[in-house]
């Protein structure tokens, strides 16, 4: 059984993907790592069952841009899954020094704080916008896409597995 790390873990794609590794039950436990503890209090709510709460899930309140957070929450994780990042368009545009710090350097912490804690895999979540990007969103995810690729090469000898999974509008 496996421990699962998932950044952004309360987002459209983390309640899903959380939903099916429940479903499977093959699990040592779910770290679902988010800022926003509204978000973790409905995801928990939604979980329950008879008004409890699976106790192989962990909610962590933290950012990526946190490095020793993160690297806390890392700890005996089998799989990282790295979902996180600031997605809305008009937002990154506005707010262009936000979207670096969260969309690359959150992903190089990640890279870190994975290879720190010896992690199996990390598997980064990207985005058709990063394929041809014509805005700060896509330039940043691309980015990312590259740094999480790169860390095969930035790793040395370390175990960890780095591979990136695109995807579109599937929500």
């Amino acid at each position: 059984m496996k421990s699962y790390f998932i950044s952004g873990g309360t987002g459209s794609f983390g309640k899903e993907f959380v939903k099916n590794i429940i479903k499977n039950k093959n699990f040592k436990k779910i770290i679902i790592f988010s800022r926003d503890e509204v978000k973790q209090y409905e995801m928990k709510k939604n979980l329950s069952i008879n008004n409890k709460i699976n106790k192989k899930l962990r909610f962590f309140i933290g950012d990526i841009r946190d490095k020793d957070r993160l690297d806390y929450a890392m700890q005996d994780v089998d799989y990282v899954i790295h979902a996180a990042a600031l997605k809305q368009v008009d937002a990154a545009e506005y707010n262009p020094f936000e979207t670096v710090k969260t969309n690359i350097i959150g992903t190089q912490n990640v890279i870190e704080c994975s290879l720190n804690n010896n992690v199996s895999k990390v598997i980064g979540l990207s985005t058709d916008k990063a394929s041809s990007p014509i805005n700060l969103y896509g330039a940043t995810k691309l980015s990312a896409d590259k740094l999480l690729i790169s860390a095969n090469i930035y790793k040395g000898s370390k175990k960890t597995k780095f591979s990136v999974v695109r995807y579109g509008n599937v929500f």
